[in-house]
């Protein structure tokens, strides 16, 4: 466990429906995306999903780590498409791409 006091992060995060008739969405409706955020370096410390089997969340907070948010999910989307192969990825990457706004919206607040 990281202890996230001594750095700039923030905690972001974004929700996405699974679409019907697939066998994700029988276990779950909908898939959350938690992004620890580098507020200075704009970069993903960690994530984590909401799914059923932990490996499918652990497995996307690698392909998510040390990635760059500058410029919105342009550096994401690719490795997204190209790694994770499972049902929902549209529903995935719209959640990433929520948690991400819900960011890049309060640092031009900021």
């Amino acid at each position: 466990m990281s202890d996230w006091s001594q750095t700039n992060t923030v905690l972001t995060a974004g929700f996405a429906q699974i679409p019907k008739g697939t066998t994700l969405y029988e276990v779950s409706t909908v898939v959350g995306c938690v992004l620890i955020i580098d507020v200075d370096k704009e970069v993903i410390c960690d994530a984590s999903f909401t799914f059923y089997m932990d490996k499918t969340s652990d497995f996307l907070a690698g392909l998510l780590r040390g990635r760059s948010v500058a410029n919105g999910m342009a550096e994401i989307t690719p490795v997204v498409q190209d790694r994770f192969l499972g049902p929902g990825q549209g529903a995935v990457l719209q959640a990433i791409r929520g948690a991400v706004e819900r960011f890049m919206e309060k640092k031009r607040q900021s």
